[in-house]
Parts: structure tokens; sequence; C-alpha cells
């Protein structure tokens, strides 16, 4: 059976997760919890923070854990299993992450009254970045080369491999096979990512795939007493490194260009990097563009979706979906049709 990127199970328990549940398992492990429990903002999983007791503690951070419950149905118990290995790798290798806890050597948790798999952090408290100097530039280039160079020594075999196929012709099937697209606009749709899919396969053949973030945004990086820190690897890939690259410096203008040279100089100080990788930035665009269109669609039922994405279920966000492809469209037409440049 071919990889997708989306599951089909549910469980209602997902939706209807509470405090006490969520501290049962915790105790299950071990921990002594004093009943405090906060739930954290997160789209994709359910997210506590649980106080605990801790007679070892060091700092206020060691008196609580971070549970986190998966999802049901969207990554399997080997593809989070490659998660939680790469952020152990990454650990051992003294690179800024928050690695799950091991309990008696395993990371992943399964809770039979729930029917969800789920893992305990450690609590590490930090900010996100609102903007970044151009030395916490090199810094995160820096960082960032030492994370792909952890990523290329393994290969995550359960994992998905970021292409036109998985992020985009297999979500266009799925929006289409579920009549999520307006009957109006489902052939203008169809053709725009069939024909982005199409162009874009050409420009990733050859390129590097080694385990990468795959979602590195600056809302995936803390600073900690200003030190920088990747958090959140539940979307790691198979993939280009590129792909963490331009979504540290997601611009188009030349300031951007600018900027990410600087972050490649400091990147290359560490780890090569393949130039010619960056005629992938637009396709990768692109393709993150279909990817959270599926996302919202295949998560619609779930109320925390309908809440922070009103918009979804307007005719004009299609409008604006068929705009976006097709600016990206003219750019990768123009990548096939002379020499990639920055």
């Amino acid at each position: 059976m071919a990889k997708t990127l989306w599951g089909d199970s549910k469980t209602e328990f997902f939706y209807n997760l509470t405090p006490e549940i969520t501290m049962d398992a915790i105790e299950r492990l071990g921990f002594e919890v004093t009943g405090r429990c906060l739930t954290l903002n997160s789209m994709e999983n359910r997210v506590y923070e649980i106080e605990i007791i801790n007679e070892e503690a060091q700092s206020p951070s060691d008196q609580f854990v971070v549970a986190k419950f998966y999802r049901p149905g969207r990554w399997s118990k080997e593809q989070i299993l490659e998660e939680h290995e790469f952020l152990h790798d990454l650990l051992e290798d003294d690179i800024s992450v928050i690695a799950p806890i091991k309990i008696n050597g395993e990371t992943l948790f399964y809770d039979e009254r729930t029917k969800l798999y789920y893992c305990v952090f450690p609590k590490r408290g930090g900010r996100i970045p609102q903007e970044m100097t151009d030395e916490q530039l090199e810094i995160t280039g820096r960082m960032l080369a030492r994370l792909h160079n952890v990523g290329s020594l393994k290969k995550a075999e359960h994992r998905l491999s970021i292409s036109p196929e998985t992020f985009g012709r297999q979500n266009l099937q799925w929006l289409i096979d579920n009549k999520v697209i307006p009957p109006h606009l489902e052939d203008t749709y169809k053709a725009r990512v069939t024909e982005l899919c199409d162009l874009s396969e050409k420009l990733f053949e050859g390129q590097e795939v080694i385990r990468i973030h795959g979602d590195c945004h600056w809302g995936n990086m803390i600073l900690r007493d200003e030190e920088l820190f990747f958090i959140d690897f539940d979307d790691m890939l198979m993939g280009p490194p590129v792909q963490d690259i331009w979504l540290v410096v997601p611009g188009i203008d030349q300031e951007s260009v600018i900027r990410r040279n600087l972050l490649l100089e400091a990147y290359e100080t560490m780890r090569h990097f393949r130039r010619d990788s960056l005629k992938l930035i637009e396709p990768l665009r692109a393709l993150r563009y279909i990817h959270f269109t599926a996302w919202i669609a295949k998560r619609w039922e779930d109320p925390s979706f309908q809440n922070a994405f009103p918009h979804f279920s307007d005719n004009n966000y299609w409008d604006v979906q068929i705009n976006d492809l097709n600016t990206q469209l003219i750019s990768i037409r123009n990548q096939l049709n002379a020499q990639y440049e920055y």
C-alpha cells in the first residue's frame, strides 16, 4: 500500500479528551501529578501541561511535563517512532531540540481507554522570535546544517517524502473524491494543481532527500535564555534540505534573498548546500498551499478548525487559492525556461 499523508480512523475520545483522562494516563507512567493541568494550543494534536511532584527539580519547569496525544489516523506507530528517533539523534549531537522522555527505554505509549498514542516531553519555556537579527539568522543557518548532517545519517523508512505526488496529486484526489471544491471551480483547480505537479516533477529530479524538520517556520522555534531551539517535529519528512531553508526566510523580495543568502553562508560553514536546489522553493511553496487546503478540509469536523478557519467555507477561499496557484505556475514555468539565479 502506498504511503499517504492521512489516515482514516476516527475516535470521539480525541475530541473529548479531558484533563482527568490525561492525568490518569500520565500517572500510569509513574509520574505523581498534583491535579493541575493546562490545555496548550495545538491544532493537530492534543497537548497538556501537567504539574508533577518532582523532589529533584532544579528549576520551576522541572515541576511540569508536557503530554502529547497524537491525532488518531494521521501517523502510524512506526512513523511516530521515527519522529522520536530523529529527535533523540539530534539531542545526542547536542542540537537544541526538545525530545520525548524515555521511560524504561520507551518514548511512545498507548492508552487503552482512549485508543490513543501519546508521549511525554520535559517542559522548556521560551518565546517565539518575532523577527531575527542577522546574528540569529547565522545561528539558525549553522543549526540547520547540523540538523541536516544528522538527518542524512539515517532514512526514515515510514515517513513521507515530500513530492508533487504526496503533497500535490494525493491531496487533490482526496479533495475531489470528497467533493470539497465548489463544483464550478473544480475543473479549474484540478487543472492548475495537475499542471503544477507535472512541471514541478522535473525540478525535483536528482535532488537530495534526507530527514528534515519539514515545517521549520518561526512558530516552530523558541528562544530560551537567548538559545534557539527547534520544536514540533510532528511534520518531520524525508525531503530536500531547502524545504527547511525557505520556511525560515519565506519572502520573495530582494531583502529576503539577501537574508536567505546570509543564512546559507552560515549553513555552508557546517554543511555543503546544493545551490541548484533553490529552484525548488516555488514548487515547495505551491505544494504547501495545496497541503494546507487539504489539511483544513480533512479536519473540518473538528470544531477547533471551524473556529480557526471560518473563511474556508466561503467560495472566495477557492478564488484566492486558484490565483495563488496561477502565480506559482508563472514562477515555475520561468524556472524551466531560464537558468535559475540568486
